[in-house]
């Protein structure tokens, strides 16, 4: 029975004939591929082993959400220059022209031995090979005085959607002259010049509707990427607005009063009227589930992002262990195509081409005035690699930077083509 477009539409029928058990002997049947996760890195795989495997291959995507939006240019979204609605997106088109069975329900275990997936809804999807992109989950405790019980009031905005739309909507209604406090995150976590893009689209929405208000950021790290271009433009476009705490002034000794709506830097009490908590973070819950990870992130084979403990998982992107590639939508994007290349090969013998990797991390700090940093990435035994790499420069002409924003523009439609057809 074809389940694709009755798995997509949640009907029961759809939903129980993919969880029913399997039982394959070998050289019958068609293999299985499982993916967990449908983002940058969840969505690419799946899209391009349906794409590239010609029906020889069964594949399987479980993603709780019917729509999903962006984490990349969720911050275009805060500043006001994207709607929430253009970094939305259906799993439809995966569904109905790609063939893949779309199960939106939470995966909430893994059966190594038996090679399932367990769902909420109480079903098991049986696998030949399972690619896990969860994404990210944050640490416990991270930062006293929040957990996600506590999201509604000092959001993180670091998972697109409500989230986004929250921390949008407290911004708008801060009072005159009022404070903006960002609690950023230590090494490693989500998108290094994430905080600092959101940061600059605070700012300039601030700057046309609260110019008197202030922005606080406490931050672990002693320097973040893209620092010095972040900061001149803060100083060019923002002077006197922003003010950074580093690990030297009390920025990694924070915590937080959800019901004072207080931040305590290193014992001086801050009084916010919005609080941006972006905790430490791990990979998502279900890798840990599955057994994979070191205890926060999956340690993966760089050829093939194969887990190091189970050849028949790979992890992509976030949640991934992998050496000098930043946690990105690129990145799990470029990631993921490595990775369908040889979970296709190892399936139906299909040719298999040495692993190429690549990033670009783009950002805006004003109108027209984007910067980006990137990198090409090879396997090596230990990890995978840097082996080139570019960054914007400082003091670079207006039609440069204007070229760098409309560039990003183009990239977005272009990955989000290639993850959802």
């Amino acid at each position: 029975m074809k389940l694709n477009r009755r798995a997509f539409l949640g009907s029961a029928t759809a939903a129980a004939a993919s969880t029913a058990p399997m039982v394959r002997a070998a050289g019958h049947g068609k293999p299985r591929v499982v993916v967990v996760g449908g983002g940058a890195g969840g969505a690419t795989a799946a899209r391009y082993i349906a794409k590239d495997s010609k029906g020889e291959i069964d594949v399987t995507l479980i993603e709780p959400t019917r729509h999903y939006y962006t984490c990349f240019f969720s911050n275009l979204y805060l500043g006001g220059f994207r709607t929430l609605e253009s970094i939305g997106h259906s799993y439809g088109t995966l569904a109905i022209e790609y063939g893949i069975n779309v199960v939106h329900d939470w995966a909430t275990g893994v059966d190594r031995d038996a090679k399932t997936v367990a769902l909420a809804g109480g079903g098991r999807v049986p696998y030949d090979k399972l690619i896990l992109s969860p994404g990210i989950d944050f640490v416990d405790g991270a930062v006293p005085g929040w957990d996600q019980s506590k999201q509604h009031i000092m959001p993180h905005a670091y998972k697109a959607g409500s989230q986004t739309e929250l921390l949008r909507a407290q911004v708008m209604a801060m009072p005159e002259g009022g404070t903006f406090v960002m609690v950023a995150p230590p090494n490693p976590f989500r998108c290094p010049p994430g905080p600092y893009e959101r940061i600059s689209m605070v700012a300039h929405v601030l700057k046309e509707t609260n110019p008197t208000a202030k922005i606080i950021v406490a931050d672990p790290k002693a320097k973040f990427s893209k620092q010095t271009l972040f900061e001149n433009g803060w100083t060019k476009y923002y002077s006197g607005m922003i003010e950074r705490i580093g690990p030297d002034f009390g920025g990694g000794n924070v915590s937080v009063n959800t019901d004072e709506m207080t931040v305590d830097i290193d014992g001086e009490i801050v009084k916010a009227d919005v609080c941006n908590v972006i905790p430490a973070q791990k990979a998502g819950r279900i890798a840990e589930l599955a057994g994979v990870t070191d205890g926060n992130w999956a340690p993966i084979n760089p050829s093939d992002m194969s887990s190091k403990a189970d050849p028949d998982i790979y992890v992509l992107g976030d949640a991934a262990l992998q050496g000098d590639m930043p946690k990105s939508g690129f990145a799990a994007n470029s990631q993921a195509k490595v990775c369908a290349n040889a979970v296709r090969g190892a399936l139906t013998d299909s040719r298999v081409f040495p692993a190429k990797f690549a990033n670009t991390c783009w950002s805006l700090i004003t109108t027209n005035d984007g910067i980006k940093v990137g990198a090409a990435y090879e396997p090596t035994e230990e990890k995978i690699a840097s082996v080139d790499s570019f960054v914007s420069q400082v003091g670079e002409d207006e039609a440069t930077r204007e070229a760098t924003y409309q560039e990003s523009l183009g990239w977005y439609d272009g990955i989000t083509s290639d993850m959802f057809g």
